[in-house]
């Protein structure tokens, strides 16, 4: 499949609100926030193409898309799904409703289904929806799909928190039976009572042994069986296992059986189980998380070596009861398998939907389409601002706690672990609750903050649109005043500033940047990932820390620093935090009697950080908890932290929640918001 469109179903509309997703060959992952549609998408396919295991899904009244809350609903469903690269096989199934197109000059077979479905306008009739119906043709004016041809698109449906147990039971019409009379395996050894050995001699033999067992015995004799259950185990369940803990399934007749010879009532009387290993012939003891594992491996089993229909596989929520680990197991074998071709020279084709940022993490961003607002934003090569190198770095460092970006309403992007602990309380004590916003604070670690600011930048806006979803990255200016070197430990007294160019520090002070090239690097910084709802906020003056402490936080960070360097001996019991909190209001105090001006005093709060080596984590962990008392005990509140806050990270919060009102008190970045005092904290 190579293009689904959507238009007025349920959240999607028409025109420039229709839903139009162009697919890649092998896999491809919805992923978003709840809401965004992608559900939605999974439904429209299994209404247009039906599904394996006969699970008929009608269409509502209220499915019919309505613009407006309260206003009239559409009164036609337009489902289209494009069909390209056919093989010869295709080509000859489908011959009479094919179409021709030219794409890149070359004329390409395709197969374009349209599906619609109208509301029913006639007064007092039961009946809400009309029969829908499958039209071909590029404008959907070709032929209608007859029942036969579209039996050879039926697709594979796993549905969310299923109980993959009760499908590989036994029982008339199972899954399993379904699955196992179509493998190639059983296809060519047929029936294995017509080939296997005659009864017992003794017939009080198999009276002891009784017709279920003779009947198990039977079937774990034929070749069929064999020849299946080994591949099952070997192909799906070994790749999906850990070294020491391998999935092993075991097929075996359930219950006592009947005298019919027939090989479906046969294959329904079979059930699927997993043991504890390759010899265990005990009771399997595997949960809900394995068993999902083993429905799915008999799935792709059946789609790897099944020559008829189309090969899709449409999977919700694959991590239903698997845990982290299991999850990466699962999307590595997913991905792996979709690259296989079938004996007929197709791929398997799986489209999953997820919430998991365990398994967004091991897909390639090649195979990942964000779905948001109604809308798909694919996020492969040449649909992005991604360069190649992006790619490449993002796929090898967008790990779990990163890929949580692809299910929020708002992202922050931060460089250092203090910001990832200090930017949440703060946007909480001034009203702006990161978890009531649904924002995701992605910490990258001082590497690549433009590589992920452009996952949400699109190449071509004209045709894509601009993703919704608010996006602010938060770093550092990285450039201290000219006395700072001496005061937080970079140069000795008496030292001179090693002369630019040609020396190897690694710091800038501002007489590095004559003119306006200041501004010019602050332009340049804020250029790396800014456009579209991306934004990069650079810091005011230099780093978080000194930040804060310049714009009014400067007591607050200078205790916070002093409990950080004592951190070891206050867990150890050996230190008291009011004695060190009163030496440091003491030590704060002294500087402020010496007369400092702003950027100084600021300098010899941040030095507890940069000459002292006061940790920034747990000097942040420490600062949110002393803001937080200041909030509690009334000594500060929300509109008085705010105005001490510097303007970048009070932009960058209003970027992600919302505009504050009023606007903050302070000047324009990098003007003091309160001058510093030695009052009582």
């Amino acid at each position: 499949m190579a293009e689904i469109r959507i238009e007025n179903f349920r959240l999607f509309g028409v025109d420039d609100k229709a839903f139009v997703l162009p697919l890649s060959p092998g896999l491809t992952a919805l992923v978003g926030e709840n809401d965004a549609g992608k559900t939605a998408i999974i439904d429209a396919l299994r209404l247009v193409l039906g599904t394996r295991d006969q699970d008929v899904l009608r269409v509502d009244s209220v499915d019919f898309h309505q613009a407006t809350p309260g206003g009239a609903r559409a009164d036609e469903i337009v489902i289209r799904l494009t069909f390209r690269g056919l093989t010869t096989a295709d080509r000859g199934a489908f011959a009479e409703f094919l179409t021709y197109e030219t794409i890149a000059g070359a004329t390409e077979t395709a197969l374009t289904v349209t599906w619609v479905a109208k509301r029913n306008a006639k007064e007092g009739s039961s009946r809400r929806v009309l029969p829908p119906e499958w039209r071909t043709g590029a404008k959907g004016d070709g032929p209608l799909l007859d029942p036969g041809a579209r039996s050879l698109l039926t697709a594979t449906y796993l549905r969310p928190l299923r109980d993959a147990e009760r499908a590989l039971s036994a029982g008339r019409g199972s899954r399993l039976s379904q699955i196992l009379q179509h493998t190639k395996e059983i296809r060519e050894t047929g029936n294995p009572f017509n080939k296997l050995s005659d009864p017992p001699d003794d017939p009080a033999t198999l009276s002891v042994l009784g017709l279920g067992d003779y009947a198990s015995h039977l079937f774990g004799q034929s070749q069929g069986i064999k020849q299946a259950r080994k591949r099952l185990n070997d192909e799906y369940l070994k790749p999906l296992s850990f070294a020491n803990d391998l999935l092993h399934a075991r097929i075996e007749v359930a219950g006592a059986q009947d005298d019919s010879l027939r090989l479906r009532q046969l294959l329904e009387k079979l059930e699927l189980t997993l043991t504890a290993s390759a010899d265990a012939e005990s009771e399997h003891s595997r949960g809900l998380g394995s068993n999902n594992l083993l429905f799915m491996a008999c799935e792709l089993l059946l789609l790897a070596t099944e020559s008829d229909g189309f090969p899709l596989l449409l999977i919700e929520e694959p991590e239903a009861h698997l845990h982290p680990q299991r999850q990466l197991r699962l999307m590595s074998f997913l991905q792996e398998q979709a690259k296989k071709q079938r004996p007929d020279g197709q791929r398997i084709q799986i489209i999953v939907t997820t919430h998991s940022p365990n398994l967004a993490s091991d897909l390639q961003l090649d195979n990942v389409a964000l779905i948001e607002g109604g809308r798909a934003f694919p996020l492969s090569k040449e649909k992005t601002k991604l360069s190649a190198s992006d790619y490449r770095f993002l796929e090898r460092f967008l790990d779990v706690t990163k890929a949580n970006l692809f299910f929020a309403r708002a992202v922050l992007i931060v460089e250092g672990d203090a910001e990832n602990i200090l930017l949440p309380v703060i946007a909480r004590l001034i009203g702006r609750d990161f978890h009531h916003h649904g924002v995701s604070v992605v910490n990258v670690g001082g590497v690549g903050l433009g590589r992920y600011g452009r996952i949400f930048m699109r190449e071509n806006t004209d045709q894509d649109g601009v993703i919704g979803i608010p996006v602010a990255c938060v770093t550092d200016m990285d450039v201290m005043p000219n006395n700072g070197p001496w005061i937080v430990g970079k140069l000795k007294d008496g030292e001179d500033i090693p002369a630019l160019p040609g020396s190897r520090r690694k710091w800038r002070v501002k007489d590095d940047f004559p003119g306006d090239q200041l501004e010019q690097r602050r332009a340049q910084r804020k250029a790396n990932a800014s456009g579209q709802k991306v934004e990069t906020f650079v810091a005011n003056e230099w780093t978080l820390e000194f930040d804060l402490a310049f714009h009014g936080l400067s007591q607050h960070v200078y205790r916070a620093g002093s409990l950080a360097l004592a951190d070891d001996r206050l867990n150890a019991g050996t230190a008291n935090q009011a004695a060190i909190l009163s030496d440091a209001d003491a030590a704060y105090q002294a500087l402020v009697d010496a007369g400092h001006d702003l950027p100084t005093l600021a300098l010899h709060v941040y030095a507890l950080f940069e000459a002292d080596g006061a940790s920034k984590a747990i000097g942040a962990q420490h600062l949110a908890e002393l803001l937080e008392e200041a909030i509690a005990d009334n000594s500060l509140d929300a509109e008085g932290l705010r105005a001490l806050l510097p303007p970048y990270v009070v932009a960058a919060i209003a970027h992600v929640t919302g505009p504050f009102v009023p606007a903050p008190v302070g000047g324009e970045a990098g003007e003091p918001g309160r001058a510093p005092t030695a009052a009582p904290v």
